[in-house]
């Protein structure tokens, strides 16, 4: 669809629901691996308009997926780290698409901003579970109930080895078996300390927390993208933080063994989760290992949808960081 297309069916969509008295202007701000966000001026204001292109949460139905998003985004909005969430609708002639806050600020930076990081997340992991998460509706009908992984190790595991089995004729067969023998080490992983987790409290969790979804101003960082949030446990966002996979997405950072145990202090600091600073650092290690295994599953799952032209939204910059990642697997397998 031709870019003055797109912006004419965006202003369309919010002035027939009206969801804005008026649209001045309609911009491309970004776009990931399953949604576009545009800038919509109004008056005064300025909102983020996203269209949702598919979804990475296999308990959902597809087409629910931006009603999920905007069920999380109610939910995290207390944080005050968060954007605010106003429209949601799945059945527009874009598709799925919500109407949020824009955020104003500069990308994320591992040598500037890592201090901010901990404070985010305390904000939110500090919220309580939504009351009614079963019963949650909006203008439209029921919000799809969030997902709880409840078992971080097993839950992960399940879903990595999905993503793995997904495409039966895929090419990458090396790669296919290291991903399935380090898959067994996991379970084994799981059988063994699973039970550290049994009586964890949960919260919601972003799960995808790479840099280039903090947004930060001058005193104050946002995380902003929340498409497969689920509610789980804390360690899930600071291992992902902290794994080569997400740090090495965007940027050449890698954190010392001495950095990450001072954002993850940081991090204590803040939170007094009700355990010991070594129990939490020994459960993060656990699901560092964890999601690590998730994130290389979803690169060879990628792989594929890329090569095959499977894909709605492409990006070569991705792509190219994707085969390295799949070029290093033994490296990052270690």
């Amino acid at each position: 669809m031709k870019e003055e297309e797109t912006y004419r069916r965006i202003k369309e969509i919010i002035l027939d629901r009206g969801w804005l008295e008026t649209v001045e202007k309609v911009s491309f701000l970004a776009a990931g691996e399953y949604n576009e966000n545009y800038v919509v001026a109004s008056k005064d204001h300025q909102y983020v308009f996203r269209i949702n292109h598919g979804s990475q949460l296999n308990q959902i139905n597809p087409q629910d997926q931006i009603r999920y998003e905007f069920h999380v985004l109610q939910a995290v909005a207390p944080s005050g780290v968060t954007p605010a969430v106003f429209q949601v609708a799945s059945d527009t002639a874009l598709g799925g698409v919500l109407l949020m806050a824009f955020i104003e600020g500069r990308p994320f930076d591992f040598k500037r901003d890592l201090s901010t990081v901990p404070g985010i997340f305390a904000a939110i992991h500090s919220l309580p579970l939504p009351q009614k998460n079963h019963e949650t509706s909006f203008a439209g009908g029921a919000l799809p109930p969030l997902i709880c992984q409840a078992d971080p190790v097993g839950d992960i595991a399940r879903e990595s080895i999905g993503l793995v089995n997904r495409f039966a004729n895929h090419p990458l067969k090396k790669e296919k078996t290291l991903l399935q023998a380090y898959h067994e080490q996991i379970l084994t992983l799981g059988q063994t300390h699973g039970d550290l987790f049994d009586q964890e409290p949960l919260c919601i969790v972003n799960t995808e927390v790479n840099s280039g979804n903090f947004i930060i101003q001058e005193n104050k960082g946002f995380l902003v993208d929340w498409e497969k949030a689920v509610i789980s446990c804390r360690y899930q966002d600071l291992a992902h933080f902290i794994i080569p996979t997400t740090t090495l997405w965007k940027s050449d950072f890698r954190f010392t063994p001495d950095q990450r145990i001072h954002f993850l202090k940081q991090y204590y600091d803040l939170i007094l989760p009700g355990v010991s600073f070594e129990a939490l650092e020994f459960k993060t290690t656990l699901l560092e290992k964890t999601i690590l295994l998730r994130a290389l599953s979803w690169c060879f799952m990628a792989w594929y949808e890329y090569t095959g032209s499977q894909r709605t939204l492409t990006n070569d910059t991705t792509f190219n960081k994707i085969k390295s990642y799949l070029e290093n697997i033994e490296c990052f397998l270690k």
